[in-house]
């Protein structure tokens, strides 16, 4: 007897498929936004000396700037993701967008200390609420085998975000000021996001977890695989389709030692990130370099960032995902030692200061990819944009930290060796993880076939 060809829901049609182009297109834009969201944030670490001489501005004072911006950070994502997992990734990527590209943009006509602070808290909203989305999106219209490349390979945008702004403020500064470069990293934004509205889909996963019109999903299997447009698709599972407020659910059905096991590295991750952008350029200019010698070494740590961030899917399947996070984690730890060593030598420092963009930032694209594969579609953007919050809350102490060193006038060396003990932290809770939480740990994402040959 014939049997009955199997009934297709939309994650086997993203699953079990060749990625298309209009996947690839659609995780290409989401590394767009993170392009635009890494010129914004990590350009202010080398504007801070500029600002401070034009201004009048102690240095110390821009340890309240900068922990302004990422509260706004930890705020937007931790509504962001909610809101997003209700009505729709597309549209809180959308606004996200034109609200920090529209308070980046008024920051060029700021003054003041307060004006500071209060522009780049609203400026942080809009880029807190854009990557939760983001990395949902990207994941979502990833198949689940090819999530540890394609998520964390997006991140590189972050990186070239950093050194699109390290290139446009070496051009601009000498020539406009330090108020051209946030001119170019508001309108940019804007830009992008009218673009978005035509182009970006809203997820499939979502739509289908939400029960959307048939009509609606149709139009986008359309595109995503042309002769299953009006073929009868099953429901996703239950699994997927988790109902009442999703904040709850990341305590819900054995998911919360997993959800306490993920925010801890965020949190030590973020705040060894943070405070090397927020203050390395400062430190420098300390230490009697000039301005672009800041500039150089945000460089060179975002060009570690965009190596780390690519290379960090092919490392996790090569040596594992225990193994990769661990070394990156003690390779920080041991890096930022050597940093706190070697200051006085330029060259040798931009070289750590590379390699510790790679260790850093391929360990947060990991991070990353491991908390969008943790939780179900319905509660995808909650959870990473709640895990990405509890990170911001260590990029805020990071910075504050770094400022009240200065304050108690540490030197480079004394600060870049405090930087050893989150790191040392977060490679614990990595080990422990995995220890105490077995086959259920954030740290062991699921598999997932690979494409059919009937495909």
């Amino acid at each position: 007897m014939a049997t009955q060809p199997r009934t297709l829901t939309v994650n086997d049609l993203i699953d079990e498929r060749p990625l298309s182009g209009f996947q690839l297109t659609t995780i290409l834009l989401c590394g767009a936004v993170l392009l635009l969201d890494g010129f914004d944030t990590q350009a202010l670490g080398f504007l801070v000396p500029p600002i401070s001489e034009d201004l009048g501005i102690p240095l110390p004072a821009f340890g309240q700037v900068i922990s302004a911006g990422l509260f706004g950070l930890m705020i937007g994502a931790m509504l962001a993701g909610p809101i997003a997992d209700r009505w729709g990734r597309k549209w809180a990527i959308i606004v996200s967008s034109i609200i920090f590209g529209l308070f980046s943009l008024l920051t060029a006509f700021v003054s003041t200390l307060n004006g500071l602070i209060l522009l780049r808290f609203l400026t942080g909203l809009g880029l807190g609420g854009a990557m939760p989305n983001v990395v949902a999106l990207s994941s979502e219209y990833a198949p689940k085998r090819m999530q540890p490349t394609l998520v964390p390979a997006i991140f590189a945008g972050m990186g070239g975000g950093a050194v699109l702004a390290s290139i446009v403020g070496g051009a601009l500064i000498p020539a406009y000021g330090w108020r051209s470069v946030f001119v170019v990293g508001g309108v940019l934004p804007i830009a992008l996001a009218l673009i978005l509205i035509k182009v970006l889909p809203e997820s499939l996963r979502f739509l289908a977890a939400k029960g959307a019109d048939r009509q609606r999903i149709s139009g986008i299997v359309r595109k995503l695989a042309p002769e299953a447009a009006d073929a009868p698709l099953a429901p996703p599972p239950a699994s997927e389709r988790l109902e009442g407020m999703a904040l709850k659910h990341l305590f819900t059905e054995g998911r919360a030692t997993g959800t306490l096991m993920l925010w801890i590295p965020f949190f030590m991750n973020l705040l060894i990130l943070y405070f090397i952008l927020s203050w390395l350029p400062s430190l420098l200019r300390q230490a009697g370099m000039p301005v672009s010698a800041g500039i150089t070494a945000v460089a060179a740590f975002s060009f570690g960032g965009i190596v780390g961030t690519l290379i960090q899917g092919p490392l996790m399947k090569l040596m594992g995902v225990f193994p990769a996070m661990m070394t990156e984690f003690f390779g920080s730890l041991a890096l930022i030692l050597a940093a706190s060593v070697m200051f006085a030598n330029f060259q040798l420092l931009m070289v750590i200061t590379f390699i510790l963009g790679i260790t850093v930032q391929g360990a947060q694209g990991g991070l990353n990819v491991l908390a969008a594969m943790y939780y179900p579609t319905s509660i995808r953007s909650t959870g990473v944009g709640w895990a990405l919050g509890v990170g911001r809350i260590g990029s805020i102490v990071g910075p504050l930290i770094g400022g009240a060193m200065l304050g108690l006038q540490w030197t480079p060396q004394q600060i870049f060796q405090a930087g050893a003990v989150p790191a040392t932290m977060a490679a614990a809770v990595v080990a422990l993880s995995t220890v105490v939480m077995g086959r259920r740990s954030p740290y062991r994402p699921e598999t997932a076939p690979a494409p059919s040959a009937a495909h």
